[in-house]
């Protein structure tokens, strides 16, 4: 679990734990309780890396399969 948190960082993850971030603050500042939920579902995808599938193509492991490899 820390691999993965510390580990494969890219331009998407920062965009979502940023969004996440101003989500919360103006939440908060607004007083609208309902947007910590968005705020904190939005850094949560980024900290734990669930953007892409539910976390299921973290490894590596995704993979679109050609005609050729199916039939084999």
């Amino acid at each position: 679990m820390k691999q993965r948190i510390f580990t494969g960082w890219n331009w998407m993850r920062a965009i979502y734990l940023v969004t996440g971030i101003i989500i919360m603050i103006q939440a908060v500042t607004s007083r609208l309780w309902v947007g910590l939920f968005l705020g904190g579902y939005f850094i949560i995808m980024a900290v734990f890396a669930l953007g892409c599938a539910a976390g299921n193509c973290y490894g590596g492991s995704c993979g679109v399969k050609t005609i050729e490899e199916k039939k084999e």
